[in-house]
């Protein structure tokens, strides 16, 4: 059963500092529950209905801790709209960075996104376009936010995400001497630019873009157009739009 104690820890877990210290966080829902305990994340807790685990019990980690409750239990703790069938607590999956990984390969730099939906968002598009490390600046949104695990649908598992210091990172990063691409009004147009296969892309903050201590670092400023281009439109594309458009465009031009 699902007992007041478990019900007060699991709630606690919308909160920062409580993760932090646990070292874990919370993934709600059939397809992201099991789309984890798929990946390289470490299952700690389940909480799920008796049809749910009677179906699912072989793809349980061993040492797992299971809470059989009724939906109407899981309902006191989900933060969805309708209760899931499993609620999963795993362990945060904090690799290390080396810098060196990053010279073979396309990266991303995220300034300040704050939305957690929008990091997640991205996360997912990472995955989806074969990128294997997202950077963010330590004033970036929470990657283990509830509702940044639930919009990762699973790629948190897959993709390496890292907190660093702005001015250490750049620092030895030039070092690869790489290009470091981000997107500008006054930059070129991103479609008629020859990119590169390797390299850093970086995306800035929803409101303000990318800040001045990143963008001094920046040596290929792209511009997405909008279309067409005599027409009045949108005054800025979402954050995690544009970086779908940005990694596509750099992937269409290597297959």
């Amino acid at each position: 059963m699902l007992s007041k104690n478990k019900q007060k820890f699991i709630a606690s877990l919308n909160r920062k500092k409580i993760r932090e210290q646990q070292g874990v966080f919370i993934a709600e829902g059939h397809k992201l529950v099991i789309d984890l305990m798929g990946s390289n994340c470490k299952l700690l807790t389940l909480i799920t209905t008796e049809e749910w685990l009677s179906e699912h019990h072989q793809n349980i980690q061993k040492n797992t801790e299971i809470i059989t409750c009724p939906l109407s239990d899981i309902k006191k703790i989900t933060t969805l709209k309708s209760p899931p069938s499993v609620i999963a607590i795993f362990e945060q999956n904090k690799a290390l960075l080396n810098i060196d990984e990053l010279n073979s390969q396309l990266c991303l730099f995220l300034d300040e996104v704050q939305d957690p939906g929008n990091l997640g968002t991205i996360i997912r598009l990472a995955d989806w376009f074969g990128i294997e490390h997202v950077i963010c600046t330590k004033t970036c949104a929470d990657i283990y936010n509830p509702k940044t695990i639930q919009a990762t649908m699973g790629a948190i598992g897959r993709v390496k995400t890292h907190y660093v210091d702005t001015q250490t990172f750049f620092e030895d990063y030039t070092q690869l001497g790489l290009p470091i691409y981000g997107t500008f009004l006054d930059g070129n147009n991103i479609y008629q630019e020859k990119l590169s296969k390797n390299g850093l892309i970086v995306m800035g903050n929803e409101g303000q873009g990318i800040s001045p201590s990143v963008e001094k670092f920046i040596n290929q400023k792209l511009y997405i157009p909008s279309y067409p281009s005599d027409v009045i439109s949108s005054e800025s594309l979402n954050v995690s739009v544009a970086t779908a458009i940005t990694c596509a465009e750099f992937r269409r031009q290597f297959q």
